[in-house]
């Protein structure tokens, strides 16, 4: 004898199929919160790692700052000490020139000649003086510029004028200092052939009397 299923069969598979679909559509929900999860964690993780590590650039921006910073003021100490021992070694290569300077002022200065002044601004020497004649100005620029010390001598004022005995013309001339080889050669001993070759000769005491004034 056959038999006929009169259950509504269609209706129960539909509901076993909709809760096979409700249950997989529920997996795969959790499936995409654990990947949504794990994903999150991830780049919170790769964040996190970055903001580190631009702390950590940050801080040793800010110590290369305070470096650069010590290395200026380093620099800027260095430079003064190095000006400082510019002017030193300035100080130290000019301090016997005076000495130089007045004797071959003493060796050069001829007979009938006065100095009454003496002014040096920077590489020019400015000598004021009385002399018995324009010859013997022109005898003592020469002397001047074979001195090895002084160069370039340039009268700037000859006039006759009283107040001097025996010294009747007021000259006013320049000259410039020479250069270190010059120097070297005069200190070694080079000597004018105008120059008096006895220094005690009595042509010092004008120059003294005039370096006094």
């Amino acid at each position: 004898m056959s038999r006929i299923n009169l259950l509504p069969w269609r209706a129960e598979r539909r509901k076993q199929r909709q809760k096979e679909f409700g249950v997989m559509v529920g997996i795969a929900a959790a499936i995409g919160v654990v990947l949504w999860f794990l994903v999150n964690m991830y780049y919170n993780a790769q964040i996190d790692g970055q903001n580190e590590r631009n702390a950590f650039l940050q801080q040793q921006i800010a110590a290369v700052d305070t470096q650069i910073t010590e290395i200026d003021a380093l620099e800027a100490q260095r430079s003064r000490l190095l000006a400082r021992k510019a002017v030193i070694e300035q100080l130290q290569g000019n301090r016997s020139q005076m000495v130089h300077l007045f004797d071959q002022l003493v060796r050069t200065i001829p007979d009938g000649v006065l100095l009454t002044s003496l002014k040096q601004e920077g590489q020019t020497l400015t000598l004021e003086g009385r002399s018995q004649s324009n010859a013997r100005v022109s005898t003592y620029m020469r002397a001047l510029d074979s001195s090895g010390w002084m160069t370039s001598p340039q009268l700037t004022v000859i006039e006759a004028r009283d107040g001097v005995p025996g010294l009747p013309y007021a000259f006013t001339l320049s000259v410039q200092l020479s250069t270190p080889a010059a120097k070297e050669a005069a200190a070694s001993g080079a000597v004018d052939p105008a120059a008096p070759a006895d220094p005690a000769a009595p042509v010092s005491a004008p120059v003294a009397e005039g370096a006094a004034s």
